[in-house]
């Protein structure tokens, strides 16, 4: 498969995805008989859509499918209160009447559950939790839908797709800065989740899929309301496509195909996961371009809206953030640097200090008691660190691609040493239990080291000469 940014292309291994559901496919309209086999051959191919998937969605093996994957995610309770075990108890009975409701077509999604997560910038982010029965319908039509929609989504998106993830997306970013694109389209759509249009979706959605059930139960589920926190109350929902349930990634994607088509069409180096992209170009003048094309096509005919103030064209000397990750020029050395953004680094010692609590009125431990022979038998301290290090392995395995200086990793794995003797001693700062509980025997303990992680990862440093624009 080949991935391009601007007139550059990079070839990748991935293999394309194919329709792996045994629906239907019908031309919309039939051919003419009377014509010569030659001028049939001679004449545009048809559109071609796919009728009759109504029944794949409530076949019992589709469900079932559904039903291990909603398992396997977990997931908290929607508005009704009934949790994955509870659902698991009478699993089958419970998936046979979402079948039959299915079939009647008497199935009504409830509304979403809203709950509010915090984002590392400030604010909360809002999300939606449909209940067991309704992911598991969300996830049953997933299984249908995206297969048919894979085979035309564009390669510059890497959004929740098969094969194509952060990574694909970052390779193309590495790429396209290597190769000498000096000027980036830094851009993010505002609310995006929150403000797509209904009637703009399934028009979209129709392009592929002509059974009206099936978009009939998309319209139901996207229109099911959003019970507030705290309350009883329902709000409507008229535009958006809530965050939390299986089905709306593909929905984002299918809503963004058509900007996809079109910016590449002009020529433009766009790399897309999900609402979040970024355009490469040549030269200002050219970014400048890019961004007005995509303000008319997301703006225009799409009802989105660019955020005002997190969309900017910049120099990639200069810096520019995607995916977690920030890229910028070495002011000493030129070289174009690649590390862990901002934002990333305070999650990530959000996350440790959730791992790691101080209890309140902890009473430091006496001076002899901090032993390896007594820490070694402490089971709860045992279980913390294969908590932490869980979390550092996963961490690391996303990060692992930082190209910077050789010790990039020392403060972090500086901070997560201080988080445990705190949470061992529940004391702050430098004392004597500092010298009681050095690196080495935190690492005798079992901690792992990111900058240990990064040495067995084995890459080494990433030299790219910023050039002059």
């Amino acid at each position: 498969m080949q991935d391009e940014v601007g007139q550059l292309t990079f070839t990748f291994g991935f293999p394309e995805t194919e329709p792996k559901d045994d629906a239907e496919v019908t031309q919309v309209s039939g051919p003419e008989p009377s014509l010569p086999p030659v001028a049939a051959r001679e004449r545009p191919e048809r559109k071609r859509k796919w009728h009759s998937l109504i029944d794949k969605v409530y076949l019992p093996r589709n469900l079932q499918s559904a039903w291990e994957r909603v398992r396997a995610n977990q997931g908290a309770p929607g508005v009704d209160g009934m949790t994955i075990e509870r659902f698991a108890e009478h699993a089958e009975e419970r998936l046979q009447q979402l079948a039959q409701e299915l079939r009647a077509k008497t199935y009504r999604p409830q509304p979403v559950r809203r709950v509010f997560i915090p984002k590392s910038g400030g604010g909360e982010r809002p999300l939606g939790i449909p209940t067991v029965r309704d992911r598991i319908v969300q996830q049953a039509l997933l299984q249908v839908l995206e297969p048919i929609f894979e085979t035309k989504f564009s390669a510059r998106s890497h959004g929740f797709r098969r094969e194509r993830g952060c990574a694909t997306a970052l390779t193309v970013v590495d790429q396209a800065v290597k190769h000498g694109y000096e000027w980036v389209v830094d851009a993010d759509i505002q609310a995006f989740f929150d403000t797509v249009d209904h009637e703009r979706l399934l028009t979209a959605l129709n392009e592929e899929v002509a059974d009206g059930s099936v978009l009939r139960l998309i319209r139901r589920i996207l229109t099911a309301g959003v019970q507030l926190p705290e309350t009883a109350e329902v709000e409507p929902t008229e535009l958006g496509t809530p965050q939390g349930g299986p089905l709306s990634p593909l929905l984002a994607n299918v809503y963004l195909h058509a900007f996809d088509q079109a910016m590449v069409a002009a020529g433009h180096g766009l790399v897309r996961y999900a609402d979040d992209f970024v355009i490469f170009a040549k030269s200002e003048t050219e970014a400048l371009a890019a961004l007005e094309l995509a303000r008319q096509i997301l703006e225009g005919q799409w009802g989105l809206r660019l955020h005002p103030e997190k969309t900017r064209v910049v120099s990639v000397a200069h810096g520019f953030e995607f995916l977690g990750y920030r890229y910028f020029a070495d002011p000493q050395s030129g070289a174009i640097r690649k590390e862990v953004r901002r934002k990333s680094v305070q999650r990530f010692r959000e996350a440790i200090r959730r791992l790691t609590p101080r209890r309140k009125d902890q009473k430091l431990p006496k001076e002899r008691h901090l032993t390896p022979e007594r820490l070694a038998r402490n089971a709860g301290l045992h279980q913390q660190i294969a908590a932490v290090n869980r979390y550092l392995e996963g961490w690391h395995g996303y990060f692992k691609h930082v190209r910077s200086f050789p010790d990039y990793f020392r403060s972090f794995d500086g901070f997560v040493r201080r988080r445990l003797r705190t949470a061992i001693t529940g004391r702050i700062g430098v004392g004597w239990w500092l010298q009681r509980l050095p690196n080495r025997l935190l690492a005798q303990l079992g901690l792992l080291s990111l900058q240990a992680l990064n040495r067995g990862y084995g890459r080494g440093p990433w030299d790219l000469r910023a050039r002059k624009g």
